[in-house]
């Protein structure tokens, strides 16, 4: 059996994304910014999918950036946020430590540029208090970033709540919701959003395109110099067949989510409740308050790598964090942080279901990820260890 685990770093493109993209390409191929009437088509094309944008994120057509993914757009908010805040002497950024590294390096290179950023630890459970980023709130602050929901553990963040606590204070609000985009609800005027980011792959659309919502008023520094593309936000000819698939896939998978999450919430707990029967083996991150796609596990005395490259022999394609770090030989930050300690992050194993997923798959995936760690465990010099009582379970 061959099953595609592995959702949270990316998804295969949709059928109705790839097929409005190639129409795109035959019938709509001329640059946005000219003239003609070949331009003018497709600039007619750019305008129908920034709607189709907003309409799903609840805002208008001109608080929506294109841009190459979710990197760029995390970039391009943190950046534009941290400059307001410098003009207005205000130069304190508060953010979480298990957010995605396009966050964290963002923010790690303005403290060389003299900001400083609070870190708020996180709780066993992956969820934020939002009383907890009320705390650390100061007159200085000018910028407050967390992530939807986190893309390795799943769990999901309660942004409506910390959006009315940074509205109240007068403090922007950024948040990475390429995790959340397609399983979880978005609406930027309720939630109090200023700036959010999306990635196409992440909802069965194409690889190198995303975006970002700047609520009005917001001045976005512009990471690319250029042209005046995306009202002057976003130099460079758009990606329009990238767009439009973007937007379809969008679309779509927002029409279809909550029949989706409802099918997924059942088939993830399914394998949690398969997988957390493996002896000493514990879930990573409250079993709630996660996506409906999300099961995430370490396993005492195993190693990652050895974990999935076994399992890919049986057909099944996963992963142990983000796909980002995946050439890193450290342990996840996202589990260290909390609180799993190095030896057990290293034994991560992250299984991501899509719509099209079936019991039949789920069970697949639990006596399989059996098998795997039984083997690895009889082969491992740490579980004779533990067994032999010469060393004491973490887990």
């Amino acid at each position: 059996m061959e099953i595609y685990a592995d959702n949270a770093a990316t998804t295969k493109i949709s059928d109705i994304a790839k097929a409005a993209m190639i129409e795109c390409m035959e019938s709509s191929f001329g640059n946005p910014s000219s003239l003609h009437s070949d331009g003018q088509r497709a600039a007619v094309t750019l305008a129908s999918a920034r709607r189709k944008m907003a309409q799903q994120l609840g805002c208008s057509e001109r608080e929506v950036i294109f841009t190459s993914g979710g990197t760029e757009a995390d970039n391009q908010a943190i950046f534009s946020a941290a400059a307001l805040g410098e003009k207005a002497g205000k130069k304190h950024i508060v953010s979480s430590a298990a957010e995605h590294h396009a966050v964290l390096h963002a923010l790690h290179r303005l403290e060389k540029q003299g900001f400083e950023v609070t870190l708020l630890p996180m709780p066993e459970s992956g969820v934020l208090s939002p009383k907890a980023v009320e705390t650390v709130l100061r007159d200085d602050t000018c910028l407050v970033t967390i992530m939807m929901a986190n893309n390795e553990i799943g769990t999901i963040q309660p942004i409506a709540e910390i959006g009315n606590i940074c509205r109240e204070r007068g403090v922007l609000l950024h948040t990475d919701a390429v995790a959340a985009s397609g399983y979880v609800p978005i609406d930027v005027v309720r939630q109090k959003i200023d700036m959010l980011s999306l990635s196409a792959h992440k909802f069965h659309g194409p690889k190198g395109v995303g975006m970002l919502y700047a609520r009005k008023g917001i001045k976005i520094l512009s990471l690319v110099e250029g042209g005046s593309q995306e009202g002057g936000k976003r130099a460079g000819t758009e990606n329009l067949p990238g767009i439009v698939g973007m937007a379809t896939a969008f679309e779509q998978v927002c029409a279809n989510m909550r029949e989706s999450a409802a099918k997924l919430t059942i088939l993830r707990d399914r394998l949690i409740d398969g997988l957390g029967k493996i002896p000493h083996s514990v879930l990573n991150g409250d079993k709630l308050a996660r996506l409906p796609s999300n099961a995430n596990f370490c396993f005492e005395a195993i190693e990652g790598e050895s974990l999935l490259l076994l399992l890919d022999q049986k057909g099944i394609r996963a992963s142990s964090g983000s796909a980002c770090t995946s050439g890193s030989l450290e342990p996840s930050h996202v589990l260290l942080s909390i609180g799993r300690s190095h030896e057990v992050a290293h034994g991560s194993l992250r299984l991501t279901l899509d719509h099209t997923a079936t019991e039949q798959e789920v069970d697949y995936m639990i006596e399989a990820t059996y098998q795997v760690v039984a083997r690895l465990r009889e082969m491992s010099p740490v579980w004779r260890d533990l067994q032999e009582g010469k060393r004491k379970y973490v887990i």
